[in-house]
């Protein structure tokens, strides 16, 4: 072995298991997975040993973070896990959450975890209703009253049990062959389970307790990993907390007190933020912030490499930064060259207060009205004033509100983008000053990450009431249902620079840019350490059977 390589072994040994203090630019819950990217190309390239690291340092966001040991047994581990994600497409933002998670394994770890994403409710229900979830959170999301009394009552202690007796009585066959399906390229079923949906916690905790237990009990016996992500944010439904699991994992205080009054224990309960996709993994302001490890900024944003991985790629030869989380996104979230730079990019005017409002990738949420007050209302403000707005509709896939949006003649003083369905929200949410949506927690959380205010336009009783208050509370926005008073209140907030400062200002203290990578590394912890289990359960099956062979 060459002179570095030794150096570097013995480095990386102390790295591993020396008493660590460092500050973090992530969240102050950005903590193991950290320790586990130090080491976690060994043996990638063509030398013997390669050692990357992603930690970076801001000033800005003081998160101290005490590292004494770091899970060396699984950044080395090259065997395969599987997990399997159980979700429902009621609403966009269980399968963004889903696929997001998938994407945070494989940034931190590329080519060991396999996931297998599947809405439960549609591919494997028994029958209507109970295979068509997903028309009918549609039908009920247009006449909310539908939706309020469903889940209210599926709220009752009456709902919840009757709830529990059906799907136990009419789903534990169906979904038990789901769970039993074969997990990525393997032969036998998930290692591991993870619940993105208030629907999939009960049953599948059952059927593992059965399936575990060589179906002597749906009560007990369960040894496969089982894992609740929440994707609301300022209220939910009771059905997402059973304490049952092993981990649950919320995005606030709010989320963390209903988990308790579940009889979720403290030490079940995991609270880092929402699972996002990955254009959101870094957020950054003007003069510091948050940044993802693609950023390689040290010092408070300054835009410096990180020392120690220009050292070690030097030592090892690999120059290569092949563990960044979002190679494009450098630019920054705050007004300036980078904003300018981007709006160009996306075929917006540079300079100009601009406004973004969506509906959802279903695009509903009253955008024609909305969009149609808030062009007038810019329109009539920058004849009086002398200056041009700018406004993005973003419809999703209501082409009806594409067509009749565009058609519109919003006259000389505003300036008017109309997209259907975009995958790159991210940017165009950069590019903005302002946002009005519906109060999706996904939306809200993404925001935040971007700077930007929010105007919550509507939401789903219950569901989505309490994301009003978290916003309202945070700083960041307030919340209206008339078209005009939306209109009135976007070109209040545009017309002051002060104002947009200070919301921009709480919105990024609200954001948790790392909390998927959070959340993907205590879920890779989980199966790691299950997997590592069965392996010694086995070498010790494997010994005992030997020694029975060996002649007395």
């Amino acid at each position: 072995m060459k002179f570095h390589d030794t150096f570097l072994s013995g480095l990386m040994t102390a790295l591993l298991f020396a008493p660590v203090e460092y500050t973090s630019a992530f969240s102050p819950h950005y903590h193991h997975h950290h320790q586990q990217q130090i080491i976690r190309s060994i043996g990638s390239s063509s030398r013997p040993l390669t050692i990357t690291t992603t930690c970076t340092v801001s000033q800005s966001i003081p998160a101290r973070v005490s590292c004494s040991t770091c899970l060396f047994a699984a950044a080395v581990n090259k065997e395969k896990g599987t997990i399997q994600i159980l979700m429902s497409d009621t609403g966009g933002g269980h399968r963004a959450s889903a696929n997001a998670l998938r994407d945070a394994f494989d940034e931190l770890y590329p080519g060991q975890i396999e996931v297998d994403i599947v809405d439960i409710f549609t591919d494997y229900g028994p029958f209507f209703p109970l295979n068509s979830f997903v028309p009918i959170y549609k039908i009920m999301a247009e006449y909310p009253i539908l939706w309020d009394i469903t889940y209210k009552s599926g709220a009752t202690p009456l709902g919840l049990w009757f709830n529990e007796l059906m799907l136990e009585i009419f789903c534990f066959e169906p979904f038990k062959e789901c769970m039993s399906r074969a997990s990525g390229n393997t032969d036998g079923r998930a290692d591991m389970v993870v619940s993105v949906h208030p629907l999939t916690q009960d049953i599948p905790l059952k059927i593992l307790n059965y399936l575990d237990s060589e179906g002597k009990s749906r009560t007990q016996g369960r040894t496969t990993p089982f894992a609740t992500v929440v994707t609301d944010l300022g209220g939910a439904h009771p059905t997402w907390f059973n304490p049952g699991v092993d981990k649950c994992f919320v995005p606030s205080d709010a989320l963390n007190r209903a988990a308790r009054d579940r009889n979720v224990l403290p030490e079940q309960i995991v609270q880092y933020g929402l699972p996002i996709r990955r254009g959101f993994w870094s957020s950054s302001s003007e003069g510091g912030g948050v940044k993802s490890s693609s950023s390689a900024a040290a010092g408070g944003g300054g835009g410096q490499k990180n020392f120690w991985e220009d050292w070690l790629a030097s030592m090892t030869g690999n120059n290569n930064n092949n563990n960044n989380i979002n190679p494009r996104k450098e630019t920054r979230s705050g007004s300036g060259a980078g904003k300018d730079k981007l709006r160009n990019t996306l075929g917006l005017k540079p300079n100009l207060p601009t406004v973004l409002i969506v509906g959802g990738g279903d695009g509903m949420g009253g955008i024609i009205p909305q969009a149609k007050a808030m062009g007038e209302k810019l329109s009539a403000k920058g004849a009086q004033d002398g200056k041009t707005y700018q406004m993005v509709v973003v419809c999703g896939n209501n082409q009806n509100a594409k067509q009749v949006l565009s058609s519109f003649d919003w006259g000389e003083n505003v300036n008017v983008v109309v997209n259907g369905f975009v995958n790159n929200m991210d940017e165009w949410m950069r590019s903005s000053d302002v946002i009005v949506t519906k109060a999706g927690p996904g939306t809200i959380a993404e925001a935040s990450i971007c700077g930007l205010p929010c105007m919550l336009s509507s939401y789903l009783p219950g569901q989505e009431e309490g994301n009003v208050p978290f916003v309202q509370e945070a700083g960041f926005g307030t919340y209206s249902g008339n078209p005009v008073t939306i209109a009135d209140t976007v070109s209040t907030w545009l017309s002051s620079p002060e104002m947009l400062s200070t919301m921009k200002e709480a919105a990024l203290a609200a954001a948790r840019p790392s909390a998927t990578l959070d959340i993907a590394g205590d879920l890779a912890t989980m199966l790691f350490d299950h997997k590592k289990k069965l392996a010694q359960t086995s070498s010790k099956s494997k010994q005992i059977d030997t020694n029975e062979l060996v002649p007395q």
